[in-house]
């Protein structure tokens, strides 16, 4: 998935400056190290919100959230763990959350009113990749959940396990079948 660059003029760019500004004046070779991580993982948080989401302007809103919230507890990282898991960890339960907030949203689950807002893709491409958001759209989210932390973000079963709360096996049984369900919706093998 296609993540543009972040506008330093955006709020996402402030948040960005401002964790700069931060990491600037940390007192201690740990927290400077924490910040650069932080910073280093930023592309794979941004990919994942969007992932998640399917909206521009709530993934970054959520990336920020994932931001502040991870320097705000950095004391209470483990040193030698997966910061990318635990920075995933921390976007989901904030997505979570805040779907829950938002549980008075007008529901679309088929896509037809924002269907009726797009325009059909001009290339032959897009099409392709339509289809298989599409399909990827009608996986059960659980099943689309694990495979993507797998499949695109590149966690192992055992951190995309901790992640969602569930057993490694559990998981790979979960991107099993969402990649038989692709294929055999996308017409592969």
């Amino acid at each position: 998935m296609d993540v543009p660059e972040v506008d330093e003029a955006s709020p996402l760019g402030l948040v960005l400056r401002r964790l700069s500004q931060a990491l600037d004046a940390a007192e201690t070779r740990a927290e400077r190290r924490f910040g650069a991580d932080l910073v280093g993982v930023l592309p794979d948080l941004r990919r994942f919100a969007l992932s998640v989401t399917r909206d521009a302007v709530e993934s970054e809103d959520l990336v920020q959230f994932t931001l502040l919230k991870a320097w705000e507890h950095r004391t209470s990282f483990k040193p030698g763990t997966s910061l990318k898991a635990w920075l995933f960890t921390i976007m989901r339960n904030g997505h979570v959350n805040c779907r829950r907030k938002y549980r008075r949203e007008v529901p679309d689950p088929e896509g037809s009113y924002a269907a009726g807002l797009a325009c059909l893709a001009d290339q032959e491409h897009r099409l392709d990749v339509r289809d298989v958001q599409e399909a990827l759209d009608r996986l059960e989210p659980s099943q689309r959940e694990a495979l993507l932390l797998v499949a695109v973000e590149d966690l192992t079963y055992e951190a995309a396990a901790m992640l969602i709360g569930c057993p490694a096996g559990t998981v790979k049984s979960r991107v099993s079948r969402a990649r038989d369900r692709l294929a055999a919706d996308l017409g592969i093998g």
